[in-house]
């Protein structure tokens, strides 16, 4: 039987930030959107769906007067990225 692909990951957008957010400690907003292409509207929906899927955490502040977001990936985020490639591995007969 074939793995379920995750569909919070399953989403271009989400599963760029996620697995950008693997592989840093935190990204913030700005360069999220750098490495993504994406707008800053479509951007900020997509951090809420994983915000409150619970893969992320989203941190807002500010930086002199600039505001800043800073994303962190959770223990949870981690699992259903392991989950989705392994589910993928299983489509590709890896």
């Amino acid at each position: 039987m074939l793995g379920e692909l995750n569909p919070v990951l399953h989403s271009q957008l989400r599963l760029a930030i996620v697995s950008i957010l693997m592989s840093v400690e935190e990204a913030d907003f700005v360069f999220l959107k750098e490495q993504t292409g994406s707008t800053s509207g479509n951007l900020s929906v997509q951090i809420d769906k994983l915000r409150n899927s619970g893969y992320i955490t989203v941190e807002k502040c500010f930086v002199g007067k600039k505001p800043r977001t800073a994303c962190r990936i959770t223990q949870a985020g981690r699992q259903a990225f392991e989950e989705y490639v392994n589910a993928l591995k299983t489509y590709l007969r890896l």
